[in-house]
């Protein structure tokens, strides 16, 4: 069992920055991929980016290339979403998962992953 809490949400103006954390339990998170997802009201959740456990391969969606980075501390079980030049359709709950040990899938639909956190709600609005 692996549980995950997200941290670093809030409310933010546009075009500002945020950086959101993932810190996970137990001795199996370097040997995992790791994703955020996201979730707008009335929405369904959507990927954002990914980090594979191997080559610690980072992919996003479209709509967020050139403005969020993953990145992956395994020394700390953590996973990082650094957000910049951030837009009101950006608001939303994020939500980090993890896959499978060892998956080689790079994962972009909420099937991939097995783990989930609770969420933090992001706002960016003036």
């Amino acid at each position: 069992q692996v549980q995950l809490v997200e941290s670093g949400g809030g409310l933010v103006q546009p075009a500002g920055s945020l950086r959101l954390s993932c810190a996970a339990s137990g001795r199996t998170f370097s040997s995992r991929s790791m994703g955020w997802f996201r979730q707008a009201p009335g929405k369904e959740r959507e990927f954002v980016a990914g980090i594979s456990w191997r080559f610690e391969t980072t992919y996003y969606a479209d709509s967020v290339k050139g403005r969020f980075t993953i990145s992956r501390d395994n020394a700390e079980n953590t996973v990082y979403l650094q957000m910049n030049a951030l837009k009101p359709e950006d608001t939303g709950v994020y939500f980090c998962a993890a896959q499978r040990i060892l998956s080689p899938i790079e994962g972009n639909t909420t099937t991939n992953y097995v783990y989930w956190g609770q969420g933090t709600q992001v706002i960016v609005s003036s």
